[in-house]
């Protein structure tokens, strides 16, 4: 056990210096040079946490501007939204820099930039809004999206109709869309709509076209934290972590102990609410609501029955779960698959250790055998119905003679003197309940 509580110590700090610190070693950017900042695959919280990091890094190291390079297929609105609202928070120029494409949510960023960038063969536009897992988003969602895109098109003085036309299909630009299809363009037709500044084949070249020439740059690259928070925020990795925590957890509360599986368990529920907290999606009182949901659990575990406690243990695991999810929708899906897989991966796990032995101190395997000298009690059932006396007090337990033998009987809650007539009102198992004779009809 003094084993397992190391080695769950060590693992726990590892994971605070990992995800909380952010004091991961990364080398500071020389001053006075544009910093260049990759915003490349899925935009997630992962890339919120080091688009943070990053402009932090520009505005501390005095960077005349900011390069933001976009080779993205999208990702999470509210994620793009916020990435967008730092990116106000810098006073300095920003240039996109489309390198290949930015489509969807990474196109909501180059239209936030002060000036856009692209290199030959890039491709812009395509944002139609989707729920993950659940298709199209509704009207109101799509409505405002639309709003946010054509916003960010009048800022920065472009057509606003064009924008429009990347997310809804029935939009149509002449001779650049056509009804039914979503708008993507071209370099070379984004550069002729006014939709970019230039095409461009290197930083160098785009700084010369952005009026810094033979301005030295550098890159501003991801720090490991960025790393995990972009992993663990992800759906299909969130689904297979919670599945993992719950099925220790599951594991646990039945074998009735702490081990291997409560370790894993609190490892996976760390990594889950650790990265969402680190990525700004949720606060620290919903990991503090998912642990007093566990401690409820327990608390239950140690009362007969199942009442408030348990439900609101459950209540409160499951609100935190869902409320640490890049959006309630997604969190649902998130839940309800980890939970039906949860369930199997026990089921899966119980299975595999019984076969091998390793559940012997938590099952009773023992039989009790008549030739053995087990003897099973007697059928009470006859005992029905039949009349008999108090030999002692019932309080509510005690003995009264039935069919001239002593049994051990239960009143049905009163109290019963000894010498009192009274009558079998029913019989669970081997336990025979009886009522005092002058409660019942008497025969004449």
């Amino acid at each position: 056990m003094n084993r397992k509580i190391r080695c769950f110590f060590w693992i726990i700090c590892i994971l605070c210096g990992l995800l909380a610190s952010g004091i991961i070693a990364v080398e500071a950017a020389p001053s006075q040079r544009v910093a260049i900042v990759k915003i490349e695959g899925a935009i997630n919280p992962g890339t919120v946490s080091y688009a943070r990091h990053a402009f932090d890094m520009a505005r501390e190291n005095d960077a005349p501007a900011v390069i933001l390079e976009l080779d993205t297929p999208g990702g999470y609105i509210n994620s793009a939204e916020e990435i967008r609202r730092v990116m106000d928070e810098f006073n300095r120029p920003i240039h996109a820099f489309v390198r290949p494409n930015a489509i969807s949510a990474g196109a909501y960023l180059a239209l936030a930039a002060d000036s856009t960038y692209m290199v030959p063969g890039a491709t812009i536009g395509a944002a139609e809004p989707s729920y993950l897992g659940l298709g199209e988003v509704d009207e109101k969602s799509l409505s405002y999206w639309e709003k946010e895109m054509v916003a960010m098109a009048e800022r920065q003085g472009r057509d606003p109709g064009i924008a429009s036309a990347m997310v809804r299909r029935d939009r149509v630009v002449e001779g650049l869309s056509e009804e039914g299809d979503l708008l993507t363009l071209t370099a070379g037709e984004a550069l002729a709509v006014g939709y970019s500044e230039g095409t461009v084949e290197n930083y160098d070249a785009l700084l010369a076209e952005a009026g810094l020439p033979e301005t030295a740059w550098t890159v501003v690259e991801k720090r490991a934290v960025d790393s995990v928070v972009g992993w663990t925020t992800n759906p299909v990795v969130g689904t297979i972590l919670l599945m993992i925590g719950l099925g220790g957890l599951i594991v646990e509360i039945i074998s009735a102990g702490f081990g291997i599986a409560g370790i894993v368990s609190i490892v996976a529920f760390a990594l889950y609410f650790g990265g969402n907290i680190a990525a700004g999606m949720a606060d620290y009182w919903v990991l503090i609501l998912f642990v007093f949901g566990i401690v409820m659990l327990l608390v239950e575990a140690f009362m007969p029955g199942f009442g408030v406690f348990g439900i609101g243990g459950i209540v409160a695991m499951v609100v935190a779960i869902v409320l640490a999810a890049v959006s309630i929708q997604t969190g649902l899906v998130m839940l309800i698959v980890s939970f039906v897989l949860a369930g199997l991966f026990a089921v899966l796990a119980f299975r595999f250790f019984a076969r091998r032995g390793a559940l012997r101190h938590i099952i009773l395997s023992d039989e009790e055998k008549a030739d053995l000298g087990y003897v099973a009690p007697p059928d009470q059932k006859s005992l029905l119905g039949l009349e008999g006396v108090t030999i002692t007090a019932l309080r509510p337990s005690g003995a009264a003679l039935l069919d001239n033998r002593r049994i051990d009987v239960v009143s049905d809650g009163s109290y019963i003197p000894a010498n009192e007539p009274i009558v079998v009102q029913r019989v669970e198992g081997v336990r025979v309940i009886v009522q005092a004779l002058k409660k019942n009809e008497k025969e004449d």
